[in-house]
């Protein structure tokens, strides 16, 4: 990808991140990144285009870092559990942490044929089919129910974390796992 157009979705993602999608203006990009109107519209045809390419960014982010992470546990169901939610905790509590990304521009972009909506919940399935993969090698019963529920914590502590600004709730949420999954 070229220099320019990967520094202008960095930083259309980081202003989304911080100030949301509608909040964030083409001017703020502009100014922000140092790049001309030209330039922006020679990558993209739209702001809509824009925030796709940067959430398409943020989706490779995200489960690079998981899938890494991942790798690195034992093949058990807590580890595969201790790490997926131990990463939100560490996530909740850096200074990146400003929601998700997705679950914020699922609030800002409500059309289900939208190709922004359409995106947001391929994300969310691909996070969810890293999860059963991991958990598909620990003998997990009835593991596409479990996984679903899995995903349901995890949603609910992003959600929790951002909206009442809950820095434990991947540790509520990983105790609550382990006792989906009976583990003790």
């Amino acid at each position: 990808m070229q220099p320019r157009k990967q520094h202008l979705i960095e930083t259309a993602l980081s202003l989304f991140s911080e100030k949301g999608y509608h909040a964030t203006g083409i001017d703020l990009i502009l100014a922000t990144s140092g790049v001309s109107k030209a330039t922006l519209y020679k990558h993209f045809r739209s702001k809509e285009e824009l925030i796709l390419a940067a959430l398409k960014n943020r989706d490779q982010q995200i489960l690079g870092t998981l899938q890494t992470a991942l790798s690195n546990a034992d093949k058990t169901q807590l580890s595969v559990i201790e790490v997926v939610f131990d990463h939100l905790h560490n996530w909740f509590n850096s200074e990146a942490f400003f929601g998700c990304n997705f679950i914020n521009a699922s609030a800002e972009y409500n059309d289900p044929n939208s190709p922004i909506t359409l995106y947001i919940i391929e994300h969310k399935q691909n996070v969810i089919k890293v999860i059963a993969e991991q958990l598909a090698t620990t003998n997990c019963d009835d593991q596409a129910n479990k996984v679903q529920q899995i995903g349901l914590l995890i949603e609910g502590a992003i959600v929790m974390a951002h909206t009442q600004g809950e820095k434990n709730a991947a540790l509520i949420a990983k105790e609550m796992a382990k006792t989906l999954l009976k583990i003790k």
